[in-house]
């Protein structure tokens, strides 16, 4: 029993949370693919060699590949190295009218651009259903109680106060604040606060603090000193949950651009990126707290996914749209070989990010410390 378990912690959780993702985020492009009249000829969830698929009415053939690191539609007509090779083919009539570099470039941007909206639709679904059917956190961004010697005393906040804003962004609910406070140690924050009938404006540093996490890495925290014993979660009817999906959509991806333009910036540390391996173990770490943790996390990533897709790298499915913008103003396309070169310029780029962050997670588990150590 014991043995299951462990695989299910290490591999099971991250391989559910995967493939979901990589399944809706491909569905997306498949849908809008077909019903631009698109012949698909490969659905594929993960790379490298086929484990097992089979083939449906229409000839396509839906697969499941050894690497669960990804996945993507195969359409009739597109070429291994980007959206519109030419492969000097001579195409039927039919054979045309299902090849993808044949649509008008407004139906290959909407092919493409199915799929990161996909994942935006699967977070939304998946946050509602949390919402629904756990609760969503009710609480107002209220102060109950400040501790002493806190970073929240010293800069003048006291018990009763509501947090209005934080650096321009109006605050709803207590868990923005706290997520706001946790991801800025050490960095000044304006803070609008409603007292009474006054409202003021404070400048607030949380502390900085070292936790570590179910897995025995530390990180750093920003503290503020505060509580709110007012904390309660409710389930929330269908219609305000698929809202709240929406609204909690849209600040994960505030908060993606936020964590990004901090890491940019040099206030937060490139460190904390995870790839591959560091999601395997983040997967593991939440299913240990329940599915509806899971489900969260899924929806995070699902998040995540659908905006790093949208970037305009070469390889991605930000780059290809890129191609489709610049071909609509141009009247024409970019030619087969401009298109090749950055292709290769984004695979580089997105292998070189793919590196730096496996390097990450060993370091995590200690395997670059290990290896040092080997070195007299």
């Amino acid at each position: 029993m014991d043995l299951f378990s462990n695989i299910w912690n290490y591999g099971g959780a991250f391989l559910v949370t995967i493939t979901v993702i990589v399944f809706f985020h491909e569905l997306g492009h498949f849908l809008i693919a077909r019903f631009n009249g698109v012949r698909v000829e490969v659905f594929s969830i993960g790379f490298g060699p086929e484990l097992f698929g089979w083939n449906d009415r229409s000839g396509m053939r839906w697969k499941v590949s050894l690497l669960p690191l990804g996945g993507y539609v195969k359409m009739f007509g597109q070429s291994d190295t980007g959206p519109d090779g030419e492969g000097g083919e001579v195409w039927t009539e039919a054979e045309k009218a299902g090849a993808f570099p044949a649509k008008r470039v407004w139906q290959r941007f909407a092919i493409v651009a199915g799929g990161p909206l996909a994942n935006f639709i699967l977070a939304i679904v998946l946050f509602a259903s949390v919402f629904a059917l756990v609760g969503r956190s009710q609480s107002l961004p209220e102060i109950t109680e400040v501790a002493a010697g806190s970073a929240a005393e010293a800069a003048g906040l006291e018990a009763g106060d509501r947090v209005l804003s934080v650096d321009g962004s109006n605050l709803d609910r207590f868990d923005e604040l706290q997520y706001i406070v946790s991801t800025s140690p050490g960095q000044s924050l304006e803070f609008e606060v409603a007292r009474g009938n006054e409202v003021l404006a404070l400048t607030v540093v949380p502390d900085t603090v070292m936790e570590t996490d179910g897995s025995g890495n530390e990180h750093a925290m920003g503290r503020l000193g505060v509580r709110n014993d007012n904390v309660v979660f409710e389930p929330v009817a269908l219609p305000d949950a698929l809202w709240g999906g929406v609204e909690e959509t849209w600040a994960w991806s505030m908060r993606i651009f936020d964590f990004l333009g901090k890491i940019i910036g040099g206030t937060q540390s490139s460190s904390d990126l995870a790839g591959p391996l560091g999601i395997a173990q983040m997967s593991s770490s939440v299913a240990e707290h329940g599915l509806p943790s899971l489900i969260t996390f899924m929806a995070i990533l699902s998040v995540n996914l659908g905006l790093i897709n949208l970037f305009p790298v070469p390889m991605l499915d930000g780059g290809h749209l890129m191609f489709y913008v610049i071909e609509a103003a141009r009247g024409r396309a970019l030619s087969a070989r401009s298109q090749e070169y950055a292709f290769f310029v984004g695979m580089g780029l997105v292998g070189a990010l793919f590196l730096f962050v496996t390097f990450n997670d060993l370091s995590r588990f200690g395997l670059v410390d290990f290896l040092a150590g080997l070195v007299p």
